[in-house]
């Protein structure tokens, strides 16, 4: 497809489909979504025909289709498509001119979601270069190894990031610029200005070339850096694109009922993958109205929400459920929301019921994906997660392929456990610097994700663990998520995370961190008795720590099981 090409819309069929018919219909009539077979690193896998080749040409595509829609806000700032797009080449511009940036090198940002973000991360993939989004949330000696581990030598922070860096680099073989308020010499708004052509980089970039290293969250260690490609991110967002098309013709109304322009609010951050590709990159690719949230603030969201007319809601699960309290506090309807999904984490069954009953023009969603997917997964929404919300979903088509193995690598039968396996184009090249990590997670293209899953007769698929998140209580297992399930149907909890305590009897037992609602009040003793109704008696935590502030995150913004395991057993030993 050339870059000012109009998309070509799906068949209109006044009678919904089946969701194998619409998929099967999706693929064979629109040209956009056809698909080939191909061979990538020795191993055959499925594409996308006609996909843009890399990200510029994605951001090329938005431009040309949607030039003057309002494409990025943030507060009083607002960029159209095409003011977007010249932004970013007058960046791509600079980046090679006055920081000597080749194709291949590394460039890190560190900073929040302010716009500088999107925009310097499209202009340095633009220019073949590949960017290293580091995790705000990081020390500078956790930002520091990133930047060595990855051989970084140019990097661009806000001000926080600023200083936790300079004690921890060396400004000899690091390039720092300053965004925003950090107090650098080399300022990114002065190169900026002094950068006048808007003109597409004449740069070739091919699908295979990496777009970025996105480092995972490293709960066994240090933080692994992901190699991503432009065909991994693009197969990730063209087959959500896709998805839009089948589940208008497995529900005409629903789809026409749908706002003509859709509007995004980015709520976590663009340094993960739920944010960048399943609400930046997909936005871009919809041509949405894609509006930045700096800092969650639940009033603040609904605020953004009414005023701003967002139709798509993704955040982790206390951030929905912090909006329903927002919305009930203000009095906001919050009736232009059409989707209200989760990433990062499973959200808690009561809460699809909840989010149901207190949006119900909008489809409540779950998505389970991994950086090393490109975010690319399992999707459920609507209807069939209310009366499943235990459930993660199903497989999100064309592309992947989807194996539950044991121990042995053999596939399991249908409602058994095993590890869930993956193979597709999203699948990321492998892990920085670590060959051997590389080849246990990647088999003959299958991605071993650590998540143990089950699939129904009915085709759903459900999360039933991590793989390494296993109690053995006396030679009983205990799933750590199945206890967290139940401790979030107690009124008065907002968060909790279970993880296993080391006991010279039993060999381990069950433990818990748990933070209350605010106003709530609960003890041990009321939370066990609760407990004992929905669970067997082994599966009861034997230890409760209340917590005064919400549960540590870690780098991709899920509860962080390790280290609230290794804080609570020492407020024990204090």
């Amino acid at each position: 497809m050339t870059p000012n090409s109009k998309p070509m819309a799906s068949t209109s069929l006044t009678s919904p489909m089946s969701r194998d018919e619409a998929i099967n219909h999706v693929v064979n009539t629109d040209p956009r979504f056809a698909i080939a077979q191909t061979t990538l690193w020795g191993t055959p896998f499925t594409v996308f025909a006609n996909a843009p080749d890399n990200l510029r040409t994605l951001l090329q595509e938005a431009a040309g289709n949607y030039p003057d829609r309002e494409l990025l806000v943030y507060g009083e700032q607002r960029w159209s498509a095409s003011q977007f797009a010249s932004e970013v080449n007058r960046t791509a511009h600079m980046l090679v001119s006055e920081l000597s940036v080749q194709p291949g090198d590394r460039v890190a940002l560190a900073m929040r979601n302010y716009p500088e973000m999107p925009v310097l991360l499209m202009a340095i993939v633009s220019v073949g270069a590949v960017v290293v989004p580091l995790n705000a949330w990081w020390s500078g000696e956790e930002l520091a190894f990133a930047i060595s581990d990855s051989d970084v030598h140019l990097v661009f922070a806000d001000g926080d990031r600023y200083l936790a860096l300079c004690p921890h680099i060396d400004e000899r073989s690091v390039t720092l610029v300053g965004v925003r308020d950090a107090n650098s010499p080399l300022q990114y708004a002065e190169l900026l200005s002094r950068s006048l052509d808007d003109s597409w980089p004449d740069v070739s970039i091919a699908p295979d070339d990496d777009f970025a290293v996105m480092y995972s969250s490293g709960s066994s260690g240090r933080p692994k850096g992901v190699l991503l490609t432009h065909r991994g991110a693009i197969s990730s967002v063209h087959s959500w694109r896709m998805g839009k098309e089948v589940a208008a013709l497995m529900d005409p109304q629903a789809a026409a009922d749908q706002a003509e322009v859709p509007a995004f609010l980015v709520v976590t951050p663009l340094f993960h993958v739920t944010a960048l590709h399943s609400v930046f990159l997909q936005g871009l690719a919809l041509g949405a109205k894609l509006v930045l949230m700096y800092k969650w603030n639940a009033e603040e969201a609904a605020g953004i929400i009414q005023r701003e007319q967002i139709t798509r809601f993704v955040g982790v699960p206390t951030q929905s459920a912090e909006l329903i309290q927002a919305a009930e506090k203000l009095e906001y309807s919050l009736d232009s929301l059409e989707t209200i999904g989760a990433g990062g984490a499973k959200r808690p069954a009561t809460q699809v019921l909840q989010l149901a009953s207190q949006f119900p023009k909008a489809s409540i969603a779950t998505g389970w994906g991994m950086t090393e997917t490109n975010s690319l997964g399992i999707l459920l929404s609507g209807p069939e997660y209310v009366d499943n919300p235990d459930a993660a979903g199903r497989l999100t088509p064309p592309l992947q392929e989807m194996r539950i193995v044991d121990a042995t690598g053999n596939q399991v039968s249908t409602g058994e456990v095993g590890e869930l396996t993956v193979r597709s184009p999203a699948n990321m090249r492998g892990y920085l610097n670590l060959p051997e990590e590389t080849r246990d997670t990647l088999k003959d293209g299958w991605l071993y994700t650590g998540d143990l899953a089950r699939v129904e007769e009915s085709g759903l698929i459900y999360i039933v663990d991590r793989k390494k998140s296993i109690i053995i209580r006396g030679g009983e297992n205990i799933s750590c998520l199945e206890v967290e399930g139940a401790l979030h149907q107690h009124p008065a909890i907002a968060e909790a995370c279970v993880f296993p305590v080391p006991d010279e009897r039993l060999g381990e037992t069950v433990g818990a961190a748990v933070y209350l609602h605010e106003d709530s009040h609960a003890d041990q003793t009321d939370i066990s008795a609760f407990l004992k109704q929905r669970l067997a008696a082994f599966k009861v935590p034997d230890r409760i720590w209340f917590w005064h502030d919400p549960l540590p995150r870690g780098g991709t913004d899920k509860l962080d099981r390790k280290t609230l395991q290794r804080l609570c057993q020492n407020l024990d030993e204090e």
